[in-house]
């Protein structure tokens, strides 16, 4: 499950100081086998190794963009999966399941060997929820005390969007979230599809998606 420090854990360095210089996993002493640390709101927050459904589901994500690539050879987007994304912004340090990048940018980034991706290096960002993080990605829930979340991060630093796939079985489906308002930190809702459908993402991406072998986490 996911994990968020407490005011009483004792850093030598604000927690996003030590994600930026690659330093808060080893102080957390995680184990190497792809557990997620990120800091969303000025916290940390450790999540475990993704199962193997939310992979694929990205795979497939990852799929759609590759094929509009080969019936298209001038589409210009390039999906990578697990890249550190720094919202300098706004003091976060985010490891999006995937990001989707114009194909200049991405070489330029591949070229230089960079640690991290910035928020205006990227067209859309998606996030696949699991049990342990889901309330991380959604938009944060406005009552009497409203913490930041990924969503509101993404908005906040300008990320142009947001593609959440919510695999909670009380709410399944898939959200594109654009038209940020960075001082708001808020996004408009730009579609909805239940999981089943095909995703048809518009311009400037016009992607398909399929979604048949999607499920939501059991449990």
């Amino acid at each position: 499950m996911s994990v968020v420090a407490f005011a009483q854990l004792l850093l030598p360095d604000s927690p996003y100081a030590m994600w930026v210089r690659g330093e808060l996993d080893e102080y957390l002493r995680l184990p190497d086998d792809g557990t997620r640390v990120e800091v969303v709101g000025g916290e940390i927050v450790v999540s475990p190794a993704p199962v193997f459904a939310h992979g694929g589901i990205l795979s497939d994500i990852q799929r759609g963009f590759e094929r509009a690539l080969f019936l298209k050879s001038t589409f210009p987007w390039r999906a990578v999966q697990a890249i550190n994304l720094d919202l300098v912004s706004v003091g976060d340090g985010y490891v999006p399941d995937l990001v989707l990048l114009h194909k200049e940018i991405e070489a330029t980034k591949r070229a230089e060997d960079v640690l991290h991706l910035h928020p205006h290096d990227v067209e859309l960002v998606v996030e696949v929820t699991s049990s342990s993080n889901a309330r991380h990605d959604r938009r944060p829930m406005f009552g009497r005390q409203v913490k930041p979340t990924k969503w509101s991060g993404y908005a906040r630093s300008g990320v142009p969007y947001y593609l959440l796939v919510d695999r909670d079985p009380r709410q399944p489906g898939v959200t594109l979230f654009g038209d940020p308002d960075k001082g708001e930190g808020t996004y408009e809702t730009l579609g909805e599809w239940k999981f089943g459908d095909t995703v048809r993402l518009p311009e400037p991406f016009d992607v398909e998606i399929g979604t048949d072998a999607w499920k939501s986490w059991s449990g």
